[in-house]
């Protein structure tokens, strides 16, 4: 069941931190991430797993206790947490998915990335930087949403991101690894913050992504919307440059650690990020647990 802003209404937080695949593309691409932030992410095999992992106890009681106190804040302010889904499911949605049966039958195996070219279109750079630009405002707004932060949003946003970790950091790892770093190279950022200035806004409002989030974007009409994008880009820009030169990331060190399960060949690698894009829903994944985590320690603080 759905409202008419498509927000998932049906789900608790338990049944959507219990349904997470614990394989898949989607897994095995953040787990190969893992060198960018070594035991950063973990993945949560049920709510309870997540307890155990965010609070340090297992003790039965206790768990009990923080779940159904997890649940009752969650239930206490459904429209703010559905919100904050939304946004990572709109925009993880905003990308093309492959066929759910091609990727069943390469979940546990290696995926022969060569075999599904067939389905895959490349985007040109200004699609890439649009979509990029995009998913960093999903990921400001989201932020803001659930710490219920309304003023100087981009600022605030900005002051926070040195001080991500687990789930949340990875996420950032992987938009700069999948959607900046592999499709635009290492130095994406200038020739993003380009494509931005010159962009218009009716180039912004045919984007799929801008359609899934425009209504959450600050803005009274598309320019003003596209002038948010822009200032939350450039204000973003410099944590993503420090971000990969403290790192030293680059586009073979990504790829050599993706290809211990995607086959890829130098002269397709064009078409690796588009594969990324439309096989995994990372921001989804990842985005649930950083619900599930806050709503976790919401039921810590506040027993």
């Amino acid at each position: 069941m759905t409202n008419n802003r498509g927000i998932v209404l049906s789900e608790s937080i338990i049944e959507l931190i219990d349904q997470l695949p614990t394989s898949g593309i989607t897994v095995r691409t953040l787990k190969a991430l893992d060198f960018i932030a070594p035991g950063t992410w973990q993945n949560f095999g049920s709510f309870d797993q997540a307890i155990s992992q965010v609070t340090g106890n297992s003790d039965p009681g206790s768990v009990q206790q923080i779940r159904d106190r997890a649940l009752e804040i969650y239930q206490g302010q459904p429209e703010l947490y559905h919100r904050v889904l939304w946004l990572y499911q709109g925009i993880d949605n905003a990308g093309t998915t492959l066929g759910t049966a091609t990727l069943a039958n390469k979940i546990g195996e290696q995926v022969n990335f060569l075999g599904l070219l067939s389905k895959i279109t490349p985007k040109a750079d200004k699609a890439q930087a649009i979509d990029l630009s995009l998913k960093i405002v999903t990921e400001l707004l989201a932020f803001c949403q659930l710490h219920q932060i309304s003023n100087n949003r981009i600022a605030v946003f900005v002051e926070a991101l040195p001080q991500y970790q687990d789930e949340s950091l990875i996420r950032m790892a992987a938009l700069i690894s999948l959607d900046g770093i592999i499709p635009l190279g290492s130095d994406f950022t200038p020739s993003t913050a380009a494509v931005l200035t010159k962009l218009t806004p009716t180039e912004l409002e045919n984007s799929e992504g801008f359609k899934r989030i425009n209504s959450s974007i600050p803005g009274a009409n598309p320019a003003s919307k596209l002038g948010f994008v822009q200032e939350s880009f450039v204000a973003v820009q410099p944590w993503i440059d420090r971000f990969i030169a403290e790192r030293q990331l680059t586009r073979e060190k990504i790829i050599d650690n993706l290809q211990s399960f995607i086959e890829v060949t130098p002269d397709k690698l064009d078409y690796l990020g588009a594969f990324l894009d439309m096989a995994t829903n990372y921001y989804t994944h990842t985005g649930i647990q950083t619900l599930g985590r806050h709503l976790i320690q919401q039921a810590q603080i506040n027993p």
